[in-house]
């Protein structure tokens, strides 16, 4: 159970209190079917919608209207999206999960394939932006294609669109879906001068700081004719994850645990049978023993800009501007198991000899050890364990900018044309990312429980805030670069035949390139080993506290300034330290894509029924060129590898509906569409080492001609439309995914054939045979996932007074996908219950997911397998209107705290468990 500081006491009750008050309104949901009987002739004023009600409304209408299959997001009021965050409002759409970062939402996953497969637009332009997760284990910095949602601010936005079906007009890629992401334009808001500003404050449980979350809008139309809309958003926020956590596992060989014992590890208290398993050198250790709290300082700033003109009744202009700021100062602290003299990261040591003080000259002793049937061992009880304390901080800054300029013009009554040209670019730089390591000497119990599903940790006999138990380690310094820029053009025409057919036709342009670096600066090279080990840590530290434990952390300022250290990447200024040498993932990648699209549109009549839809074709042409590092020994520089590749195709779309009335609609599509390859995949950054025994020279680099993801998709749904929100839909999908990527390795192939350069092995020629190369390559075979989506939201307005103003809002997504398709869970839900009146209103929201893994291996013990466990979140916010333009909100997200829980093995054994508490937000906002 988790512990609370006394000075809490209060929060539990009042989260019970709001739990509690949103199961009432739930149930009083749940039991109007009887009311409803008694309602059932009653006559029903007109209504007027607004709020969360109107934005259903507006976000069903686009559903209804829409020949593609397509989920809606639109804005309550100025400068007041539904949600706090972009993801966690996505993920109340069905088919749509999220992976959430400090407790907000920050990917999402779509229709059964994971964040990579999703493609994003802003403004009708494709974005990645990325940001760091505060772990490794959350693919901390990987370039990839996937959004980070949590970049932007949601007041920015006016709506969000997740297409799910493909049509030959929308560009080629995104193979999951589209979300298209709008900010608001001052046509939008009708004539004259419109306004809204938003002022929230708020706090964490953990953090008990105060979170100033501010946002405006203004917008001034002058007779449809010119317009100008300018927005801001900024919030900051402190956020702590914290809990428990492991490297994964290490595994020692039977020669290594008795060279172990040799030196001194002491299991004389074991058994006669725990001992011969302890050396048999089958037993899976977990690595680190970790309690941890990843802590960061969150600033957001969002800007955009619209001016939109109108010089002739069939000429628009729309000019978007958008800058998106989100810079994060983290401070991770860790206390886990690091030996000096043993295997991996066990709990058990050796003695270190060396400079270390004389008590890590005493070898550990094993009390007791219990391990399950598959050999994990479940628990450890060692006195003489050797601890690290290790203080990460890093300043991460992430900036996007875009500007994109749109036209539409009206040639004639029946043609028109469209387009856009735009620029965007984002830069996510870590000027610094260090760690200060001290070693400690006490005891500990890890105990993991006999499925290995759950953690516990004690130090029985240690104090691990004495300082005198504490010896200094070093420093190591380490920085990152990343950068991805868009250039980007359309034109497209559109041809209004005759009532019943449109044709349609474009080309475009879309010009992506990626670059970046990482550089780490070890301790055994920056010098700081020499001058910092086994040293006294009394005035360098102070004591962490979090809900899992106290322990001393290293204090930057106080280290630094004591050993006359900084964040550098060079020699220090009294010359210790070497020349940097591990420079890490160099390299540029750009994809060059032509393309061109011929589509039919028609509405017409089949059987007397509305019969609309369209059909179309379009083309592409991708060139992709890679530039990477070849590196060898020590991540030395050997060349560069500089390869091009490229692709092309044709893509066929068809969508039909069918309005068997015009509440019941039928949809059907078979389309296709692709997905690029990973980025990483293509970079052409490789190795090559030469043996200097038997001189065989091996090599490996990514591959920027591979091809890309296809997919064949089906797509039926049937939706019902009634009353102002009311609606009703299923749909089932089944995609056949080909030309998925895995590792080709070649045997005895001339260098020349690789791409990498021969010059990077002294005295190699073109001709000089590669023993072993490997590369991503494209992998033959089909994967298939069908899935089955469900959907129901209404006002219930046929009930009698007060529960005329409930309403209820809930999906649900089922998805059976073979084993390589990773990040999706099988079953996933949500469900929001509403209450609103024109003075107040309340909702409360669940959201659950299933286990999804984001790796497999047919190994029962393999870290490749690797996931996430299921988990529900719940949300809740209320609002109460002073007047007609002052509102008063209250939001809480994650009430419950939920635990995310990460883990590693087909036996899903705990690898890293934490909780990142309630937040809780009271603001106002007013329309002018």
């Amino acid at each position: 159970m988790l512990k609370r500081h006394a000075g809490r006491a209060a929060r539990p009750d009042f989260k019970t209190l709001l739990l509690a008050t949103a199961s009432v309104v739930a149930a009083g949901a749940c039991s109007t079917d009887a009311l409803a009987q008694g309602a059932a002739g009653n006559e029903v004023d007109e209504l007027v919608v607004t709020g969360y009600r109107k934005s259903l409304g507006e976000a069903r209408d686009i559903k209804q209207e829409s020949v593609i299959q397509v989920d809606a997001i639109v804005a309550e009021d100025m400068a007041k999206f539904p949600d706090l965050n972009l993801a966690e409002s996505l993920q109340r759409l069905p088919g749509v999960q999220i992976t959430r970062e400090a407790g907000e939402g920050r990917r999402i996953s779509l229709r059964g394939l994971g964040p990579d497969f999703a493609r994003v637009q802003l403004n009708g332009m494709e974005v990645l932006g990325n940001v760091d997760s505060a772990q490794d284990s959350r693919g901390q910095r990987s370039r990839d294609r996937a959004f980070d949602f949590n970049i932007f601010a949601s007041e920015l936005f006016s709506r969000v669109e997740v297409e799910k079906t493909y049509q030959a007009a929308q560009k080629e890629g995104g193979m999951a879906g589209t979300v298209g992401l709008f900010t608001g334009k001052p046509f939008d808001y009708g004539v004259g001068s419109k306004g809204a500003v938003t002022f929230k404050l708020g706090t964490n449980e953990y953090t008990e700081d105060a979170q100033p979350r501010i946002a405006a809008l203004f917008s001034h139309n002058w007779d449809d004719t010119f317009g100008v809309a300018f927005s801001v958003a900024y919030s900051k926020r402190e956020t702590t994850e914290q809990g428990h956590n492991t490297y994964n596992y290490t595994k020692p060989s039977a020669s290594t645990m008795q060279s172990l014992v040799t030196r001194g590890l002491d299991i004389s208290g074991l058994s006669a049978d725990e001992r011969a398993k302890f050396l048999s050198g089958d037993l899976y250790f977990a690595d680190g023993n970790r309690i941890s709290s990843w802590n960061a300082e969150q600033e957001r700033l969002g800007l955009t800009a619209a001016v939109q003109w109108r010089p002739a009744d069939n000429v628009e202009l729309t000019l978007d501007v958008l800058r998106g700021e989100f810079t994060t100062q983290r401070d991770e602290l860790h206390l886990a198991t690091r030996p000096l003299a043993s295997s991996g990261s066990v709990s058990f040591d050796t003695p270190a000899g060396g400079v270390w003080p004389s008590m890590f000259q005493t070898a550990s002793v094993i009390n007791d050890i219990a391990w399950d049937a598959d050999n994990y061992v479940t628990m450890t009880d060692v006195t003489g364990t050797t601890f690290g304390s290790e203080h990460r901080r890093s300043l991460n800054e992430n900036r996007f900018n875009q500007v994109v300029l749109t036209g539409e013009w009206g040639l004639t009554d029946r043609l028109t044309l469209d387009g856009h040209v735009g620029w965007e670019k984002s830069t996510y730089d870590t000027p610094y990312d260090d760690k200060l390591y001290m070693r400690a000497k006490g005891n500990q119990i890890a105990n993991y429980g006999a499925d290995g599903r759950s953690a516990a940790f004690s130090t029985p006999g240690w104090d691990p805030t004495d300082a005198s138990t504490y010896a200094m380690d070093s420093f190591y310094y380490r920085g990152f670069n990343n950068e991805s820029e868009l250039h980007e053009a359309e034109l497209n025409a559109r041809y209004e035949l005759n009532d019943v057919w449109t044709l349609r036709a474009g080309v475009a342009y879309h010009k992506f390139r990626q670059q970046g670096i990482d550089m780490f600066y070890d301790d055994n090279v920056n010098g700081t080993r020499d001058k910092t080990r086994g040293a006294s840590v009394g005035d360098i530290t102070y004591v962490f506290s979090n809900e899992f434990g106290s322990w001393l952390v290293g204090d930057y300022g106080k280290a630094f300034e004591k050993y006359n250290e900084y964040h550098r990447f060079g020699p220090n200024a009294d010359g210790t330290g070497g020349a940097l040498q591990d420079i890490e993932n160099v390299y540029e990648t750009t994809e060059e894509t032509y393309s061109g699209f011929v589509q039919a549109d028609w509405d017409s009549d089949l059987f007397g029924k509305r019969f609309r839809g369209n059909v179309g074709l379009r083309g592409y042409s991708t060139d992709t060129r890679s530039v990477g590092w070849i590196q060898g020994d020590s991540y030395a520089y050997l060349g560069t590898a500089d390869v091009e590749g490229g692709y092309e195709g044709v893509l066929p779309a068809m969508n039909t509906v069918l309005e068997l009335t015009p509440e019941v609609l039928v949809r059907f599509s078979a389309t296709q569409n692709l997905n690029r390859p990973g980025l990483s995949s293509m970079a052409a950054e490789g190795s090559a080492f030469q043996d200097p025994d038997t001189g065989e020279i091996t090599a490996s680099r990514g591959n920027p001609d591979l091809k890309p993801y296809k997919d064949l998709t089906l797509d039926f749904a049937v939706e019902y439309y009634f009353a102002q929100t009311g609606l009703l839909s299923a749909s089932v999908f089944h995609k056949k995914i080909e030309n998925f990527i895995g590792t080709e390795r070649l045997e005895n192939v001339p260098f020349s054939e690789t791409g990498v350069p021969y010059t990077t092995i002294p005295g190699a020629t073109a001709n000089s045979i590669v023993s072993e190369f490997s590369m991503p390559t494209n992998i033959e075979g089909t994967k298939r996932l069908t899935g089955v989506e469900l959907a129901a939201q209404s006002q219930l307005t046929f009930l009698p007074a007060p529960f005329d103003g409930l309403g209820v809002v809930a999906n649900y997504t089922y998805v059976d996908a073979d084993e390589a398709l990773t990040g999706i869970s099988k079953t996933s839900y949500n469900a929001t219950v509403f209450y609103e009146t024109a003075r107040w209103g309340a909702r409360a929201s669940l959201n659950h997911r299933d286990k999804w893994y984001t790796g497999r291996n047919d190994s029962v013990m393999s870290a490749s397998t690797r996931g996430f466990e299921g988990g529900a979140y719940v949300d809740a916010a209320a609002f109460f209107n002073v007047t007609d333009d002052l509102q008063i909100t209250f939001d809480a997200v994650n009430l419950t705290n939920e635990k995310d829980t990460q883990f590693w093995g087909q036996n899903r054994y705990l690898y890293n468990q934490n909780q990142s508490g309630t937040t809780y937000m009271v603001g106002a906002s007013y329309r002018f």
